[in-house]
């Protein structure tokens, strides 16, 4: 099976095991988180790209999971994290990663924010190594051991 393929077919069971967990998923952390986490894929080679910023908007608003939360505050939080990414990068990331650490409390949703993260990252078929390093980062901040989602 090709790399593309297997990649696409993660983010399918990534997606599909969220979706299963979705009534459980309703908390302010995990919005938070979620959005931190996205805002961090998205910006993750150190620049935010306006055509992946479009893309991870158009992601987040369509995915099940997160319609639990309204729309037009997702994006304010998303957008939010990217320019406090966009002011400075290396201390935004800190910042923005304590955002994605506040979801540790509860074990079910810091691993439906890192399975967001997965998802997001290879929505484009292309989950390459700074997205991966960000979302490992993330599994750290969240006590998660990120071999468990092949990172």
């Amino acid at each position: 099976m090709a790399l593309w393929d297997r990649l696409k077919e993660s983010a399918q069971t990534m997606q599909a095991q969220l979706e299963a967990k979705r009534n459980d998923l309703k908390s302010g952390a995990f919005r938070d988180a979620s959005m931190a986490m996205c805002a961090l894929v998205a910006a993750a080679d150190g620049t935010i790209d306006p055509a992946e910023r479009r893309r991870v908007a158009h992601l987040i608003t369509n995915n099940e999971v997160l319609r639990n939360f309204p729309a037009a505050d997702l994006q304010r939080r998303f957008d939010a994290h990217l320019e406090t990414l966009t002011a400075d990068f290396e201390l935004g990331r800190v910042s923005v990663m304590q955002e994605v650490a506040k979801a540790r409390k509860k074990p079910a949703e810091a691993r439906a924010v890192i399975q967001i993260g997965i998802v997001i990252g290879g929505a484009d078929g292309d989950f390459d190594a700074t997205e991966r390093t960000v979302v490992r980062d993330a599994c750290y901040a969240l006590d998660l051991a990120p071999h468990e989602f092949d990172l």
